[in-house]
């Protein structure tokens, strides 16, 4: 059985996953966080925390809220910095098989440029995730990731400034999600992950107040998944590269559903701080299901709903 897929086909170094389930960005921490847990080296990629050129502390407390088959963020991209990233976390990931990615956030086109080109030649990092998406902070993040233009041009940037494979996530929250992937796919990505959370807020109907310390934030989980499968589908049939799934997936036969959307491999998210093995339990899922059906190879699966 052949669980294995190509993310960076237009790439010189190309992204050769051996299966494809992937870690999203933001609740899987470094990856070091989960490898008490299980084996995590089964995983076919793991996508780190947002990281930016400078160490931010986030947006104020509360930051999480949760909601009917949801959950609502407001991080607002707290990490270490790309500093302390090179330093502390590459050297360790250095010595992993499973390859890691590194999404990159910037408030500004040349600090995605500055991102990636420091990044560029790092031993432990396989491939960067640009984040125009993040709907919780007040400058970059999906400001780029609305609009067709501005998306294609921090796209540019980072092809520019990398060899390594460029994915680009991209927002929900945009007038054509279409026009958008078309738009960063002939700037040059080489992948296209699809999507990242609809921006929402919640009431605390007591104290007469937004619960979130931001009032706004991101809404992940089950509640997203038909929006976000809906998209991927909309998205494969009009580009031709590869698309990674991710939005809502909590078990294998949710993840398959986005394989025959279109996706070549799948991210998953809030299900972590659900179930903190649940991506290998979505790996093994698929791998039964695959067994079952008599399917040898993952590409056979891969668009099969498309018309």
């Amino acid at each position: 059985m052949n669980l294995s897929i190509e993310l960076a086909p237009r790439c010189k170094q190309g992204l050769l996953l051996k299966n494809p389930v992937m870690t999203a960005s933001g609740t899987f921490g470094y990856g070091t966080e989960y490898s008490h847990l299980f084996n995590i080296q089964k995983l076919g990629a793991i996508i780190c925390k947002g990281t930016t050129l400078k160490p931010r502390e986030g947006n104020p407390q509360p930051r999480i809220a949760e909601t009917e088959c949801g959950l609502l963020n407001s991080i607002g991209l707290e990490n270490i910095g790309l500093e302390s990233l090179i330093k502390d976390k590459a050297p360790i990931w250095a010595g992993w098989q499973v390859p890691v990615i590194v999404n990159i956030a910037g408030e500004t086109i040349d600090d995605y440029a500055k991102l990636a080109q420091k990044l560029d030649v790092v031993a432990g990092i396989s491939a960067i995730e640009v984040n125009v998406s993040c709907p919780n902070i007040k400058a970059g993040g999906a400001e780029f990731g609305s609009s067709p233009k501005q998306a294609a041009r921090v796209t540019a940037a980072v092809k520019a400034a990398t060899s390594l494979p460029v994915l680009v996530k991209l927002t929900p929250n945009t007038d054509d999600i279409v026009k958008v992937a078309l738009a960063v796919e002939k700037a040059g990505a080489d992948c296209i992950t699809l999507i990242n959370t609809i921006r929402g807020m919640a009431i605390d109907i007591s104290t007469r107040k937004p619960i979130l310390g931001n009032v706004f934030g991101g809404l992940s989980g089950p509640a997203i998944k038909p929006v976000a499968l809906g998209m991927v589908y909309e998205v494969a049939g009009a580009v031709e590269l590869p698309i990674i799934g991710c939005g809502g997936i909590m078990t294998a036969s949710d993840a398959l559903e986005f394989i025959m959307a279109g996706a070549s491999a799948v991210q998953i998210g809030s299900a972590n701080l659900v179930n903190p093995r649940a991506p290998l339990d979505v790996l093994e899922g698929i791998e039964k299901f695959m067994q079952k059906e008599g399917i040898d190879s993952l590409t056979e699966l891969i668009g099969v709903a498309q018309r």
